[in-house]
Formats: structure tokens, sequence, C-alpha cells
């Protein structure tokens, strides 16, 4: 897999789109994904398990995102910091930041996932096939 492609896979991945084929429309809600692509028919939860590592990329940037603003914090109002501020700050972002993060988390991990484990020849076939049926299930409307 090229660079190139990979970091097309994360691009489509960051504006909550299928890092397989790029469409959009992949959550029925904010925080409810749907099984499969509409378009290419990717099975997005492919394990026992698989959004374990969704969660670890939520908990790392929502961790990032708060030790920058509290490292901010500290460094601009030294050496008076305001600490119930920033406390309170500090809590909010950490309630805040995961539930807006999460299904950029989820596409996220599905791209790590299929850089790292491509489709299986199976999983491939299956792929492929739905894309037909629903190419011929569109044109069959028209």
């Amino acid at each position: 897999m090229t660079t190139r492609h990979a970091l097309t896979m994360f691009g489509r991945a960051m504006i909550m789109h299928c890092p397989n084929c790029g469409q959009s429309g992949i959550f029925h809600r904010w925080l409810q994904m749907s099984g499969r692509c509409p378009r290419c028919g990717l099975y997005f939860e492919r394990e026992e398990g698989y959004w374990t590592g969704a969660v670890a990329i939520n908990t790392v940037v929502t961790e990032l995102i708060f030790a920058a603003v509290v490292a901010a914090v500290v460094i601009t109002t030294w050496p008076s910091i305001p600490t119930v501020p920033l406390l309170v700050g500090g809590l909010a972002l950490n309630a805040i930041i995961p539930v807006i993060f999460y299904p950029i988390s989820k596409t996220l991990w599905v791209a790590t996932d299929l850089l790292f484990h491509p489709l299986e020849q199976s999983e491939q076939v299956e792929v492929e096939r739905l894309r037909h049926v629903r190419e011929r299930a569109s044109t069959l409307e028209e």
C-alpha cells in the first residue's frame, strides 16, 4: 500500500467517510455507525472487540488536548495559576471531547485497521459482490 493511499484513507476517516471508498453517510446518528458502508459494503466491525482501538484513539486524543490546554494555561499564567477554573475547564474538556471525537475515532480506527490488516480474499469478494448488487439496483431504479 502506498503512502498516498494511506493518506487518502485517513483523510476520508477525518471527515467521517468510509476509509475504503470515501462514501459519506455512514453514521445514522452522531454516536451510531452503520454496520456496513452503503456504497462498497465494507463491514466495519470486523471481529469481536473491534472498537477497542477506536476507544484507545479517542482516549489518547482527549488526553493530548487536555495536556496541551493545561500546559498552555500553566505557562501563560505562571506563577498565579487559576487552579479552580483550570480544574473545571479540564473536567469539561474530558467530558466533551470524547463525545465530539467519537465518530472520527471510529473511522480512524477502520482506516488504521485496513492499513495494517487489509481485506482478506473472502472479505474482498463479499465487498465486490455487494457493490455490484447495489450498482445493479440503482440502475434499475433509474
